[in-house]
């Protein structure tokens, strides 16, 4: 099917009035994906960690796109302490937060830990995301119709969830560990849609069925231009009629297999667990 199950809708969708978060919006899929969304209108919270190389890319985003509502704010996503100040300005000057874009990652890095002592992939990749979505997500719920976008990888498919060894302390290849840290956006985004079902029964949501309905993953290949793999970022964040499709995983801008690691429940839950036990969260 590929594209062709798309909405044609979505390629013309204008977003004033919404806000869009994207962390790692200064570079590739993420810089993409801004500079799409800014063309319909978007507000753009670009969090980022380089914000010399973010403003420089907002200002050309700005003359591209014409559009002045493209801010940069400081996320470094390696740091506890930057997420929370990050996600407190965010609570505390917004009045809404329409799509989050958990874009940014580290890819096949030499053996480094975060400010907070985790594996660096595991850390940035999933931890980082995982507390982030954690701080923002009252602002979310206020603001559903909501969408949360958690972007994975082909490699995700060469994942094994270590729990003896997340922060890979007793071995570590670069490649197992980014493909763990993928996998855990997969089943974290799985785990989310799981908890927040119960939220659609609710006066709130009865007839809109907002909330749960962003947990999407999307698939990003080595292979793709940063311009071909933001199309699928784009279209999970745009397109109408995916409301009955949480916790999926997307490529092409169609609906695709993940593994059997990324399909298992028990191990979803267990990775959520230990992930509020790591960032010291009670997260129910």
């Amino acid at each position: 099917m590929g594209e062709n199950r798309a909405n044609e809708d979505w390629r013309t969708a204008r977003l004033d009035g919404k806000t869009v978060i994207i962390t790692g919006a200064n570079t590739g899929i993420g810089k993409e994906s801004t500079k799409e969304l800014a063309k319909r209108g978007a507000h753009i919270i670009m969090a980022c960690r380089d914000t010399e190389k973010a403003d420089a890319a907002a200002k050309e985003i700005i003359e591209e796109t014409g559009n002045p509502n493209v801010v940069v704010k400081k996320l470094n996503l390696a740091d506890i302490k930057s997420i929370r100040e990050f996600a407190e300005q965010i609570n505390n000057e917004q009045q809404q937060v329409n799509i989050l874009i958990n874009n940014a990652g580290v890819m096949m890095c030499p053996y480094l830990k975060t400010e907070d002592g985790f594996e660096l992939q595991f850390g940035v990749n999933h931890l980082g995301h995982f507390l982030l979505t954690y701080l923002l997500i009252d602002l979310l719920k206020r603001s559903s119709p909501a969408r949360i976008i958690n972007v994975s990888s082909t490699a995700h498919k060469m994942g094994t969830i270590q729990f003896d060894d997340l922060n890979s302390e007793k071995s570590y290849s670069s490649v197992k560990a980014y493909a763990q840290s993928k996998l855990a956006n997969i089943l974290f985004t799985k785990e989310l849609a799981r908890k927040l079902e119960g939220v659609v029964r609710t006066e709130l949501a009865r007839h809109l069925n907002p909330v749960t309905r962003f947990g999407l993953s999307l698939l990003r290949p080595f292979t793709k231009s940063p311009e071909h793999g933001a199309k699928t970022t784009n279209y999970c964040a745009i397109a109408p009629g995916l409301e009955k499709e949480t916790g999926q995983y997307f490529s092409d801008c169609d609906l695709a297999p993940c593994s059997a690691a990324a399909c298992d429940d028990e191990t979803a839950k267990k990775l959520w667990e230990v992930s509020c036990q790591m960032l010291e969260i009670d997260w129910q």
